[in-house]
């Protein structure tokens, strides 16, 4: 099968792939199977090599090991004309001198096809990014989102079967990156294309992905859905990279974790199964310390020091010792005081291990 030929969508697997640039390890024997129809976002900070791993994927970037299959066909060597992908920049790329017209359809006329087909597809993306009537402005005249919805309808034009997005939304303000992320996930649903997103928005990944590959320093850390990352971390970085929390240093023996000043908090499926005794970090997020009587089951117990209001969010932090708080935040409106004894529950927690060296917030 020919790369031209994939319609709708594309299963991409990358199998060992590794790139280095000097004494740089940008890339590090990284596989990964992206399902066809599939939103997946490379999540990290930068320099974690995710966006290497896009233009690996898009062809801009050759590795030095490993292969790419679309379909199980070894696109490797081939370039990036050749792999028929839509690819947004992160800049947007548009041409200032061309109409939005002819930006978008650029790749239609390379591809040689007819007046009368270009302008119908031109027409018809620029009304599926929600920019009909604006074919004969230029990129100038348009607010960086309309931009962007160029830029992504350029991608779209030539109907790839997989769509490469690099943090595309980096240079929009906070609300319109909003609408923006959502209005991409509607057309790639719309459209059941495969789609890579890359970003280091951790709240942008987890809105619009089915799956997230977490990466640190070009070796992926963890692979799942935004839930599984979130509610079950595989280790402290990534624990710590995708949201609040709050981290207990402790000792694992017979699946019971022993911490200091904490009742024992008990392994189970989904706080550490496979996790090898010795020293660990056991991981609560805020949203998951509920407060306790002394007649139920409760996990520690302080005095709370802070009480925050956030809107319809309270924000709580209670001192357990003198080196140990715990912030728990609820859209419940508990009846504390500062200085008032109280009883802390954990209803969910995930216990990962400590590696020397590890930094604990």
């Amino acid at each position: 099968m020919q790369i031209s030929e994939i319609k709708g969508s594309v299963t991409v697997k990358l199998v060992d792939i590794t790139k280095t640039y000097g004494s740089v390890q940008a890339v590090d024997s990284v596989s990964v199977k992206i399902k066809k129809g599939e939103f997946l976002t490379l999540l990290g900070p930068s320099g974690c090599g995710k966006t290497t791993l896009l233009r690996i994927i898009g062809g801009f970037v050759r590795p030095d090991r490993g292969s790419v299959y679309f379909n199980e066909v070894d696109v490797t060597n081939l370039p990036p004309w050749e792999r028929n992908v839509g690819f947004v920049f992160q800049n947007y790329a548009l041409w200032p001198n061309m109409t939005v017209f002819d930006n978008v359809a650029y790749g239609l006329k390379l591809r040689k096809l007819s007046r009368s087909e270009i302008r119908e597809a031109v027409e018809r993306v620029l009304e599926l990014v929600g920019l009909p009537n604006i074919e004969d402005k230029y990129p100038g005249e348009l607010s960086g989102g309309m931009q962007q919805r160029v830029a992504l309808a350029r991608a779209l034009v030539i109907n790839p079967p997989l769509l490469l997005l690099d943090e595309p939304l980096s240079n929009l303000d906070a609300k319109l990156r909003v609408s923006l992320r959502k209005e991409i996930r509607r057309i790639q649903k719309q459209l059941s294309i495969t789609a890579i997103y890359v970003t280091h928005d951790q709240e942008e990944a987890f809105d619009i992905s089915d799956r997230v590959v977490v990466l640190k320093n070009g070796k992926v850390q963890q692979i799942g859905r935004p839930d599984e990352i979130y509610k079950h971390p595989v280790n402290l970085f990534v624990a710590d990279f995708v949201g609040k929390a709050n981290y207990l240093r402790g000792h694992l023996v017979n699946d019971v974790v022993q911490v200091e000043g904490f009742q024992p908090l008990k392994v189970n499926a989904g706080s550490g199964a496979g996790v090898r005794e010795g020293e660990v970090v056991v991981v609560v997020r805020p949203e998951d310390v509920r407060f306790a009587s002394e007649d139920e089951t409760w996990h520690c117990k302080g005095i709370v020091k802070d009480v925050s209001f956030l809107g319809g969010l309270k924000r709580i932090v209670v001192s357990v010792s003198k080196d140990v708080e715990i912030l728990l935040e609820t859209l419940e409106d508990p009846s504390v005081t500062l200085d008032m004894p109280v009883y802390l529950r954990f209803e969910r927690y995930a216990i990962v291990p400590f590696e020397e060296g590890e930094v604990i917030a």
